[in-house]
């Protein structure tokens, strides 16, 4: 399993119903739970979203500037399925932003594709419209297919992640997720790390590679987080 495709690919083969990605808003007691199919059909609408309106090819650098949400694991997928490389580089060839950094890259909109996501409940759309060239992701990838096969699939040497300048290809990456050691084989991790952030890129990677799951909790309180701990019957969790 060298690449995201064949990881997901794997998942969907062997436990398509079981959850995936399980997401807590502390904040606003939000909860949303993606099934590995719901997930995947998310991922098929994000990246064609990116390849097939936007243009963006196998090699293209996608900023993911999203905060901890379920969203980012989404974003993470789409890239890693079109062959994109996830970058903190402040010249990407285009960027994933939410609210809090809409206006730092709105400016920017007619240089490069700029995705916004409102981050309310169920993925919608901003509530007002956004800025010009600004394309809102809650409007505009729901008529996207729950399919989707790059012509020009990622291939294993093919770099999934350039945080600090440092690439990790594809196989790495999922070869360190398999040998990882933050959740145990088919375990479910906790994490209140952003999964699209450098550290927080295996709190997702090592549950889809080993059969586990992941619950991603946002602006957690620490109560509030030992009975989802509890309640979700997690078996881990990052930080430890």
């Amino acid at each position: 399993m060298t690449t995201f495709p064949a990881v997901l690919a794997r998942r969907l083969h062997s436990d398509g119903g079981r959850p995936l990605v399980t997401f807590y808003d502390d904040a606003t007691g939000e909860r949303v739970e993606l099934s590995v199919t719901t997930y995947a059909n998310w991922v098929a609408k994000a990246a064609s979203l990116l390849v097939e309106e936007l243009d963006l090819e196998r090699g293209d650098r996608l900023r993911v500037d999203l905060p901890a949400h379920w969203l980012g694991p989404v974003f993470l997928g789409a890239a890693w399925t079109a062959g994109l490389v996830v970058s903190d580089t402040d010249t990407p060839d285009a960027v994933v932003c939410g609210p809090d950094t809409l206006d730092a890259w709105a400016p920017r909109a007619e240089e490069l594709p700029v995705l916004a996501c409102s981050l309310l409940p169920l993925g919608v759309r901003f509530a007002e419209p956004v800025p010009k060239h600004v394309h809102d992701v809650g409007a505009e990838i729901w008529s996207q297919p729950d399919s989707f096969v790059p012509w020009n699939p990622p291939q294993a040497g093919d770099p999934a992640t350039c945080f600090g300048g440092v690439e990790v290809s594809q196989e790495e990456l999922w070869r360190t997720a398999a040998t990882g050691t933050l959740v145990a084989d088919g375990g479910r991790l906790l994490s209140v790390a952003n999964p699209a952030s450098p550290p927080g890129v295996a709190t997702f990677s090592e549950p889809l590679a080993k059969g586990g799951s992941l619950v991603l909790v946002a602006h957690a309180e620490r109560e509030r987080l030992e009975a989802t701990y509890a309640a979700e019957h997690a078996t881990a969790r990052f930080p430890a």
